[in-house]
Order: C-alpha cells, then structure tokens, then sequence
C-alpha cells in the first residue's frame, strides 16, 4: 500500500512516480530526458529565414503543436525565471513539451487533461489524437539526417521484467514517438542505472552524462527522451579576433570579465522600439537559426513578459540584414531544475499527487509522479567542435572605409534561442545572466 516512484528526466527530466494499490509490491518509473547543444556561430542566409514564419498549413496537427509548444516554451521560461531569479536559464521546451505528451499517453481522467491543458491545448477544438499525431510529425522531423546539422532526438523505455504494460501505451509510445523498448533488472538498481545512463551517453554522443541518478529498488519503468544539437556557423567567429578579456555586466553594478568573440558581417537584424531590445538572426549551416535579443538596461522584465508566438511572428517581419559589428561572448552553462514544484503552478497538478491516474501506463498498480528533474547544457563558442581551417577564411575585416555597420555588444544580460526551422520549433531557450557561471 505504500508508494513507488516514477522518474521524470528532461534533459535530463526526471519523473519519481509513486505506486500504490491492492498489491504487495509497488513500483516506480523514472523519465529522463537528455540534452545538449554545443554551438557554433554563423551569419544568416540572404532572406531572413529563421524561425517563426507564417505557415500555409495552420491548421494541420503539427503545426498547432508548433505554435502551442512555442508559447508553453515561454511560459516555462517565466516560471524557471521566477523560481531561479539573477540566475542563468537554460532549457529545452521542446524536449519538456514532447517528454509530457508521451506521459500522458499512460494518464487517464484529469491527469490526462491537466497534462494536454498545460502544454495549451484546448481539447474541446483538438482531439487528443490530432495532438499526438502533431508531436508524431515533430519527433519524425527532428530526426532526419543532415549533411550540416546533427540533431537528433529519441525516447527509449526500460521497463522491469515482471511489469506488465498496457498493449495500448507500448504501442503508441513505439508508433507515435520512436521510442525504444528495453527489457530491464531493477534488482540491482546501479546496473540498471549505469545501462541507462551509458544509453544516454551513446545517444548524445558523450555529452550528457550521469543523467540517471539514485536509482531505487522502487523503479519499475524508466522513460528516457534525448535531445542533441550541433552545429557550425555560416560565417564563423575568427578565434584570432576573440577578446580574452572583455567587461560583461552581471546586474546592476558586478562585472566580470568573459572572451569575447567578434566579428563585422552582413546579419538579420532588427530593433523593437516597443519592447526596447535588439533581435539579432544567426544561421547555422543547416535547418537551424539562433537567435540573440538584447533588451535596453532595466527592461528585461518587460521583454519576458511579452514573449509570445505572436511577438517571435513581429519580429520575423522586422527582421532586415544589414552589415553588423556583433560582439557575443564565448561561454559554456548549465542548468537543472525541479519541474515536480514548477509544472504543478502550471496546471498540471495531479500528475504529482495522490489523486494521479496512469492506468493507461498499467493497471496492476497506480502512479504517481513524485520527481521532475531537467538539466541542459549549452556550449557556444567561435566555430563548434569540428572547426575547420577553411571556415576561417570567411571572416573578412572590414576597413574604416567600407560600408556603414551597427555595432551591438552582448555584454550584459541577453536571452538566446535555437530554433529549427523545418518545424518553427524552439530547440532550446535561455538567459544569459552571467557566462562565466557554467
């Protein structure tokens, strides 16, 4: 009669999910979700092409998960904000928002609609299985290769030998979600641990480690989702040109000093005189973009406020490319978080109580999430781990005399995301606080 626990990992999500019912064992599943995005800098194409852009097929399934992960992306971003003040930030919505959607394929009742209505889908206008059909679509996105990019996102179970899965979950988490099924001895709970964790390892190419951590003779399932990002800039940041020593202002009056990388190119830039911040366009080679926004001294807070699909939209359309003198710093962070007190102030809250119903997942015994961990990690740096000699010689200094260019210094606070293009998904979503805190 006592409770199991079920792990929630995101990058690594960590879900501890409690078990309990007319039976005399009690188990446990643990979700983990890996990430990591080491980046290199890149100039824009031609036309402005980054995320988001009006699509012609609004109406698809996929394309209103792409715009309600878009806003729950920001969402979250002010409630870790909130939780995590004068902090870095850093996270992967997409990741979170597709780890919630494979949950509540187990959830039944309320916690089925908590889950969806908290990831802002109105189920009386979508069906639920337009919603997963949505996220189907983004998982098969996200996962075709690419000659420039390498992006790629999966979900795997490890499921105890005597547990035994409703054939409806299995299937649809196979189906909609790519996921991969292992058969797994939780007896030895640091053997289970160490396979996961060394699955992890593999999946995202030795970038995330350890995802997996105190793992009990409680667990019964383990849902694993990934993500990995890398790429190269367009027009790489010359190493020669980086500033070992450069002021970056961490609050009102604390600076430190930070490399800073430089460099004077044609990019996407545009300024909101509403908002009071620059938005600067990066394109990677490949289907991904980043992008920079650097809001005015003191009004950060009212740049999170308005973030929004619709505000991302505004500034697609302000977006022109100009000739630029960018200084952006060099820097490496992380960040974990315990969603288990975060997605509840969100609307989903049963999933973590006793009132929790994930029949769906098994009917032997009743769940309960009881832990939500996500860490993400974010390298950004001149090139990126595969810098080539021949990139270098893109990068053209430009003489007093040449053509007239804006300079904007990311030397104070300043938010950033990565985006893929393809899907006009949200990869990753941050703020650069201080980048000498990694």
């Amino acid at each position: 009669m006592g409770p199991g626990n079920l792990h929630f990992n995101e990058s690594p999500i960590k879900l501890d999910i409690f078990c309990s019912k007319m039976v005399p064992s009690l188990y446990g599943v643990l979700f983990a979700v890996g990430l990591c995005a080491p980046i290199y800098c890149v100039s824009p194409a031609s036309t402005p092409s980054g995320y988001p852009h009006p699509s012609s097929t609004k109406s698809t399934p996929a394309s209103q998960v792409y715009s309600l992960n878009t806003d729950f992306a920001f969402r979250l971003y002010r409630r870790l904000v909130l939780e995590t003040p004068s902090q870095n930030v850093f996270f992967s919505p997409v990741s979170v928002s597709t780890s919630l959607a494979m949950l509540s394929l187990g959830a039944h009742s309320v916690t089925k609609t908590q889950i969806l209505q908290g990831l802002g889908f109105n189920l009386t206008h979508t069906p639920e299985s337009a919603i997963h059909q949505g996220f189907q679509h983004l998982v098969h996105s996200l996962t075709v290769p690419s000659e420039d990019l390498a992006l790629k996102m999966g979900s795997a179970l490890f499921i105890k030998k005597e547990l035994q899965l409703q054939a409806n979950f299995l299937g649809n988490v196979k189906r909609l979600y790519e996921a991969e099924v292992f058969s797994t001895d939780f007896s030895n709970p640091s053997v289970a641990q160490a396979r996961i964790n060394s699955h992890v390892k593999n999946r995202t190419q030795g970038k995330v480690v350890d995802i997996i951590q105190g793992l009990d003779l409680l667990t019964a399932m383990v849902l694993v989702n990934h993500i990995f990002f890398k790429a190269r800039w367009e027009k790489p940041f010359h190493p020669a040109y980086t500033r070992k020593s450069f002021p970056f202002l961490v609050g009102k009056q604390v600076t430190v000093r930070v490399p800073m990388m430089h460099q004077k190119e044609q990019f996407a830039f545009a300024v909101d005189t509403e908002l009071n911040c620059f938005v600067l366009q990066m394109d990677y080679k490949g289907d991904a973009v980043a992008f920079f926004v650097l809001p005015s001294k003191g009004k950060m807070r009212q740049l999170e406020q308005a973030l929004s699909a619709r505000t991302l939209i505004k500034w697609s359309h302000s977006l022109q490319k100009r000739w630029i003198e960018v200084f952006i710093p060099k820097f490496s962070i992380s960040a974990s978080y315990n969603l288990e007190t975060i997605l509840p102030k969100m609307g989903i809250q049963n999933a973590f109580d006793e009132n929790a119903d994930f029949s769906g997942i098994t009917k032997r015994d009743s769940l309960q999430v009881s832990k939500a961990t996500h860490k993400a990690v974010l390298n950004v740096s001149e090139e990126g781990t595969e810098a080539a000699a021949a990139t270098t010689t893109k990068f053209i200094v430009r003489s007093k005399d040449g053509p007239s260019y804006f300079t904007v210094s990311f030397n104070r606070t300043f938010l950033m995301m990565i985006t893929n293009k393809a899907t006009d998904s949200i990869l990753f979503l941050g703020k650069v606080e201080n980048p000498t805190k990694s």
